[in-house]
């Protein structure tokens, strides 16, 4: 009975529903926006055209697709972990929060470039998809460290 008309804490919980019910409702409607605007379900996905949903990366894809790799690997082939689901959409996640983030806020170098995490996720996939021709070539001597495949491929996959 507390909360009924005529009660004294009935104006002040009434306009509290109203703010929840507003701040509800504006987080799920710029939440379904941004959905729907970056085309987010796309991402879920290994189709290399969710890759150009940003502009950004549209001379990538079109290297990407005048290249040797554009018949035999996507995108996803490449920049993301094979084997492992989790490992996988984790790191499909940690990449996708910073390239909307980046994009979003306009603050990428022109000449984008791969990090050091997303460097070795792709030498890995090298080497996983060509581990008979690497198997004796993948290592240097002197240090016993694995050689990145880029070191001497750096246009692989996009540049060919």
């Amino acid at each position: 009975m507390a909360d009924q008309p005529g009660s004294p804490n009935w104006p002040a919980r009434r306009v509290a529903a109203v703010v929840a019910a507003v701040f509800v409702g504006t987080a799920l409607g710029l939440g379904g926006f941004t959905v729907a605007y970056s085309n987010a379900p796309s991402y879920l996905g290994t189709d290399p055209e969710a890759c150009v949903n940003c502009h950004v990366m549209q001379d990538q894809y079109d290297a990407w697709q005048k290249g040797s790799h554009a018949t035999e690997a996507k995108c996803t082939d490449c920049h993301l972990p094979h084997g492992n689901l989790v490992q996988k959409y984790y790191v499909k996640a940690e990449d996708g929060l910073l390239h909307s983030t980046k994009f979003t806020t306009g603050n990428y170098p022109v000449n984008i470039q791969i990090r050091d995490s997303s460097l070795e996720v792709t030498n890995r996939a090298c080497l996983s998809c060509h581990a008979e021709v690497t198997a004796m070539i993948n290592t240097d001597p002197k240090t016993g460290d694995t050689i990145a495949c880029s070191r001497c491929h750096s246009g692989v996959g996009h540049d060919d």
